[in-house]
C-alpha cells in the first residue's frame, strides 16, 4: 500500500489556483495538465504545478491541504514563491526527480 503523501497548488496563466493532495503526485499533475479529470483545473486550465511539499504519510497531507486552503490569495502566492519564486511549472522537475518521491 502506498503511504506517502503529497499536497500541491496547481495554477493558471491568470494565477487561479488550486489546491489537492494525493498519493501520487506525477499521475495527478499529469492529470490536471491534460484535462483527464472533469473539474475547477480543467475549467479555469489550472495546468501548471507551481508548488507541492511531501509526506511520509497521507494524513499529514490531508491535513496541511486544508492549512493551505484556509489561506487566503496573498497567503498562498507568498507560500508558492517560498520554493518557486518565479512561479514556474514544476513539473518537469518532479519527473526528473521520480526516482526519489515515494512510491
Amino acid at each position: 500500500m502506498i503511504k506517502g503523501g503529497f499536497v500541491y497548488i496547481m495554477g493558471s496563466y491568470k494565477l487561479t489556483l488550486y489546491t489537492g493532495v494525493t498519493n501520487n503526485l506525477i499521475r495527478r499533475v499529469y492529470e490536471h495538465k491534460y484535462s483527464l479529470v472533469p473539474g475547477f483545473t480543467a475549467k479555469y486550465k489550472c495546468h501548471n504545478l507551481l508548488y507541492y511539499e511531501t509526506s511520509d504519510f497521507i494524513e499529514p497531507a490531508i491535513i496541511r491541504e486544508k492549512q493551505i486552503k484556509d489561506l487566503n490569495r496573498i497567503d498562498k502566492i507568498k507560500l508558492i514563491k517560498t520554493i518557486n519564486p518565479n512561479l514556474e511549472d514544476l513539473y518537469s522537475q518532479i519527473l526528473g526527480a521520480s526516482a526519489d518521491l515515494p512510491e
